[in-house]
């Protein structure tokens, strides 16, 4: 299944057992590798590792991925909250140093001073941090299912996008590869007619096999076939491709590389004008599929 690597996905769960609401949320944009980073509260620090390990097991190979978990707790349970008197001390002590240097309004309060979280100590059980995970997971799971189904639908519809250029490609390609045999075979047409007009004013007998030399060798210069062949190949490589249930975004930018470089070097042969301007249309359109395949994890 082809992802996308732009998703968003969201589980919420509230009410837990143990007196807590839970909230999850992954979303994500293209990046070349794996960049995660989780956002979840101090308090449950111990379990970022632990989260991102576990994104990582469940298929997400790229993206620059952001996963916010949010924990409220409604009822606290087996917890306790401490101050730290003399950090809390040292923070008073400054504040009224603040007030009477600068003569500010005497405003110090409970409020005020609790705003700095640092005089607090925050303690729960070592037993609970398996407890912690096993209330998360779920919602981790929920979400994570959310996540990987807009990655999936988003990557359907750049498949399909994807396919209807391919097709267009492959119908330039047709094209070019028949006004290069028409080409080729007209060349010696004109050749030969122009070599008659020219040796018949010097009254020189004209050379047959000079003339089958001369359309060989322009022939090889110009000849596409190999060209086109390899075209063929990628393009039905790039669709085998899609077909695959692992990441498949750094094939398709290396697969890309090589039908570029085939196309250019088809355009190096091109005599044709009519030639040339198909091959800035078929690079035209790889162009777009490139942007499309950006998106692709």
């Amino acid at each position: 299944m082809i992802r996308s690597m732009t998703a968003f996905g969201r589980a919420v769960r509230t009410g837990t057992p143990d007196g807590k609401n839970i909230t999850v949320e992954l979303k994500s944009v293209n990046n070349r590798y794996l960049d995660c980073t989780v956002k979840i509260s101090r308090m449950y620090g111990f379990l970022e590792d632990r989260i991102r390990q576990y994104v990582q097991a469940n298929g997400i190979s790229r993206g620059k991925l952001d996963v916010y978990v949010g924990v409220e707790v409604v009822e606290n349970v087996g917890m306790t909250v401490d101050i730290d008197r003399a950090l809390a001390k040292s923070y008073i002590d400054a504040l009224k140093a603040l007030r009477d240097e600068f003569g500010l309004a005497d405003d110090i309060s409970v409020m005020s001073v609790a705003q700095n979280r640092d005089i607090f100590n925050i303690t729960k059980p070592e037993e609970d941090a398996e407890r912690d995970w096993l209330v998360i997971k779920p919602v981790l799971d929920e979400a994570i299912a959310a996540f990987l189904k807009v990655r999936e639908a988003e990557g359907e519809r750049l498949k399909n996008d994807i396919f209807e250029k391919l097709v267009k490609i492959e119908g330039i390609v047709a094209e070019i590869k028949t006004h290069s045999e028409e080409d080729i075979s007209s060349y010696r047409t004109k050749f030969e007619t122009r070599l008659k007009t020219l040796l018949a004013d010097n009254a020189v007998e004209l050379n047959p096999n000079m003339v089958l030399t001369e359309c060989a060798i322009y022939a090889d210069r110009v000849a596409i076939d190999e060209e086109i062949v390899r075209l063929g190949c990628h393009f039905k490589a790039m669709r085998e491709i899609f077909t695959s249930d692992e990441p498949v975004g750094r094939k398709l930018d290396f697969l890309m590389q090589e039908m570029n470089r085939e196309t250019n070097t088809i355009g190096s042969k091109a005599s044709n004008p009519d030639i040339a301007a198909m091959v800035v249309e078929v690079k035209s359109e790889f162009e777009k599929i490139r942007e499309q395949l950006q998106n692709i994890e």
